[in-house]
């Protein structure tokens, strides 16, 4: 699976808004954030209640989230073309995972970002870490606290980001929020959500929603059908996550790394099309033989044999990871910047 850097810059910032966090104040804290980030419950209200919360949020949970939400951008620039955002509306952003990685995609769209959320110990953290960016995108971005749940008014904007939020309100605040997006959004919008079944039964739901609304699902899904995934099954992918040092501390782990699982849907309002095909399980790699495992349309899950013999084809097929299109997008690498 992809390993997601996370920018200097932003590892750098972090380092030094959180060098005062002891690591076992900080686990407490995870300890009761995981609960809730798992759950099934809407809490209709805020997850991150202060500034503790909000730290411990921030070294624990705001890499994977932008790990997540990069990738998903990844997949979505391979199909969007030439198309580039000039305003970005991070709903749910918090601390400004999202922000980070819209800047990131798009590093010379030169647009503005505006990230609304409920907790004003989230938006004051996530603009102190602002101030240490390199990107102008994120360094100029606008905090503003908003209320998530009813019937939101959003401002008219290009991408609109629905990141890890959607799981924190009951399900009539869901609708409208997405709606909302939906109405805002001139270009796309984009929603991510954690990996698990629940995670993706708001992820299928918001894709619904959005193709009402007059929008074309780009990513991960080939087609804008009923998805072809049933019964105990789910549809979700992986990004590896570098681990900050802080990170480590309170997870009391070794490895640098770990492994964030999640859903999510890009769907845009322009002139594009999806992949043939997308990839929905490890490849597995055999003597002289790869196995994918494909969604493809009209919708349908089904597996294709790549064999050596297949040359070229065959190549391609033992770099390609989970999550990524098939046949590959020429000229391109899946985090949706061009390769040489």
């Amino acid at each position: 699976m992809p390993t997601v850097p996370l920018p200097d810059d932003l590892r750098a910032a972090l380092a030094d808004q959180l060098r005062s966090t002891a690591p076992s104040a900080a686990s407490a804290q995870v300890e009761r954030l995981m609960v809730s980030y798992r759950g099934t419950t809407p809490t209709a209200a805020p997850i991150l209640r202060d500034a503790a919360d909000v730290a411990a949020y921030a070294a624990y949970r705001m890499p994977a989230t932008y790990a997540a939400v990069r990738t998903a951008l990844g997949a979505f620039r391979l199909r969007s073309g030439d198309w580039s955002p000039q305003t970005h509306l991070d709903l749910g952003g918090g601390t400004g995972a999202a922000t980070w990685a819209v800047a990131d995609a798009w590093q010379d769209a030169g647009h503005r970002s505006t990230v609304l959320d409920w907790s004003q110990a989230a938006l004051t953290l996530g603009a102190a870490l602002a101030k240490a960016a390199h990107t102008p995108a994120v360094r100029d971005a606008e905090w503003t606290r908003q209320p998530l749940g009813g019937t939101p008014r959003l401002p008219r904007t290009d991408l609109v980001t629905v990141s890890y939020v959607l799981g924190e309100l009951p399900a009539a605040d869901r609708e409208s929020l997405v709606t909302a997006a939906a109405e805002a959004a001139g270009g796309a919008v984009v929603v991510v959500e954690p990996g698990t079944p629940e995670g993706y039964a708001r992820v299928i739901a918001a894709r619904d929603r959005l193709i009402a609304a007059g929008m074309r699902v780009l990513a991960p899904c080939p087609h804008d059908d009923t998805c072809p995934v049933t019964g105990d099954d789910w549809c979700h992918f992986a990004s590896r996550v570098q681990r900050t040092a802080l990170h480590r501390q309170i997870k009391g782990a070794s490895l640098p790394y770990e492994d964030e699982k999640f859903s999510y849907v890009a769907a845009a309002r322009f002139p594009a099309g999806p992949a043939d095909a997308r990839v929905v399980r490890h490849p597995q790699i055999r003597k002289g033989l790869v196995l994918l495992d494909l969604c493809v349309r009209p919708p349908a899950l089904t597996r294709t044999t790549v064999s050596k013999r297949q040359g070229a084809d065959y190549r391609a097929a033992r770099d390609t990871e989970w999550g990524d299109p098939w046949p590959p997008a020429a000229g391109s690498g899946e985090d949706g910047t061009p390769q040489p």
